[in-house]
């Protein structure tokens, strides 16, 4: 049963999110070793390592189980993410002006991270019987209801990145669904017209932070601090990086957040464009995969679930990118499968899972 079920898994899937995960242990290490109040590094590190083979147990457990069963399960998923968005603004705790986490014991999960991959398979199953049936507005009203209403309560936390990321699995999902160019053409033109009004719903930091994208020298230590140090920590790398344990805006402490939102900026610091390019390759090969495996899908359901996947991915690494290299605003998105974070590696190694399942049922297998 093993070698029937391994042979068909997708490897190349597997080996980048392992060698990705490799990276970013390290990257950790290096980014928090010199321990700081109310941060140890061997701890950070070993609650990493501990949940990746946690979550790599599930993964293989996950291959036993057919991912065409999720159909069932769309609806009860979809109130399971309202009640988890819901419950965060109720019994939540707060950090950093933002209420978006929950306090299990001594691990603090965040649910919103969890609600994306919930809303993919809900998303799918809803849209299953839509495929090349969108074009017309009133069509495309009940798919924009579904995902609207969890990617307020995310926005209201306020998580501005990750109702984004709701936004971005949505488009994606609506393009493998056939909808009409015409409609898109549209929507993005009342979508132009309408984005100025959004300023006004923006939380003030908010603001700030997309006025410090335009120019990061009108607060520089303040709302600029973050992105004018993430350019100096990626540019000083140069070639090759100053070396693991030895960047200086990340190991004297210049650079907030280095081992998750900005972890980006110490590998082009300490690993150079060199090392950027590794793990450019390493995440845009997963996210090619994720491409194939949605077009080999032999049902829709699987298509679509493949695609929320990697829209989902591409999303975050540009974001995650782009705001560190300083031509996006910081939205807080974390890099996938490298920052630090129990919810993010979990929410992504089972979407990896659930890759590897979709591909290894391309193909009946007999036992």
């Amino acid at each position: 049963m093993w070698h029937k079920i391994w042979r068909e898994w997708d490897w190349t899937v597997v080996i980048s999110t392992v060698l990705l995960i490799c990276v970013g242990l390290v990257i950790i290490g290096s980014a928090t070793h010199v321990n700081r109040e109310g941060l140890n590094f061997t701890d950070l590190v070993s609650k990493q390592i501990l949940f990746f083979f946690i979550n790599a147990v599930i993964v293989v457990l996950m291959q036993w189980f057919d991912y065409r069963r999720l159909r069932a399960w769309g609806r009860p998923l979809y109130f399971v993410t309202i009640v988890l968005l819901l419950a965060v603004m109720f019994i939540g705790t707060s950090a950093l002006g933002a209420q978006r986490w929950i306090q299990i014991g001594p691990i603090t999960i965040q649910p919103s991270e969890f609600t994306k991959l919930l809303m993919i398979i809900s998303m799918a199953k809803m849209m299953e019987h839509r495929v090349n049936q969108l074009n017309t507005f009133r069509s495309l009203v009940p798919i924009v209801v579904f995902v609207g209403i969890p990617a307020l309560l995310v926005f209201k936390q306020p998580d501005l990145g990750t109702s984004l990321v709701y936004l971005a699995i949505l488009c994606g999902m609506l393009f493998v669904g056939g909808i009409r160019m015409r409609l898109v053409q549209i929507i993005v033109g009342v979508a132009v017209v309408l984005a100025p009004l959004g300023w006004f719903i923006l939380k003030e930091y908010q603001k700030q932070r997309i006025l410090v994208f335009l120019n990061p020298n009108i607060d520089p230590f303040g709302a600029g601090y973050h992105i004018i140090q993430s350019k100096i920590a990626i540019g000083s790398g140069m070639i090759l990086g100053k070396g693991l344990f030895e960047g200086t805006q990340s190991q004297l402490n210049f650079l907030p957040e280095n081992h998750t939102d900005f972890i980006f900026s110490v590998i082009g610091e300490e690993l150079g464009f060199v090392g950027c390019v590794i793990v450019l390759i390493l995440l845009f090969t997963l996210i090619y995969r994720s491409i194939v495996i949605a077009r080999s899908a032999n049902d829709t359901f699987g298509m679509l679930l493949a695609t929320g996947i990697g829209s989902m991915l591409v999303f975050q690494v540009l974001v995650n990118i782009g705001m560190t290299t300083g031509i996006m605003p910081v939205t807080g998105i974390p890099l996938p499968f490298i920052s630090y974070g129990v919810s993010a590696l979990t929410t992504n190694m089972i979407s990896v899972g659930l890759l590897l399942n979709i591909a290894m049922h391309r193909k009946k297998l007999m036992f």
